[in-house]
């Protein structure tokens, strides 16, 4: 039993092994004023249209690592991997331009 403690004590201090979990990039929501969804292009110069088959997704910033859902006067931004989840993410068209 003594062995059991000293080997769960020797492992619980290996370097490397992180004591916190990693911090993840999460969702954040954003309020459109004056604009709504048919309008978010014009709007707001940090977004670009993600495909005509995906309505109201657009592409945050100059990657394609954050997508935004508008829905009535709101967007909804998250990474892609979350939004989406890692199968399907890689498969969305990323226009860059």
């Amino acid at each position: 039993m003594k062995m059991l403690w000293v080997l769960l004590l020797v492992l619980s201090s290996v370097p490397g092994a992180p004591a916190v979990p990693a911090q993840r990039h999460s969702c954040h929501k954003r309020l459109l004023r004056e604009h709504g969804c048919h309008s978010v292009p014009t709007g707001t110069d940090s977004l670009r249209h993600v495909h005509d088959a995906l309505p109201h997704h657009f592409w945050e910033g100059e990657g394609c690592q954050v997508i935004c859902y508008c829905n009535l006067n709101e967007l909804l931004c998250c990474p892609k991997d979350i939004f989406f989840g890692p199968k399907i993410s890689f498969v969305i068209p990323c226009n860059s331009q």
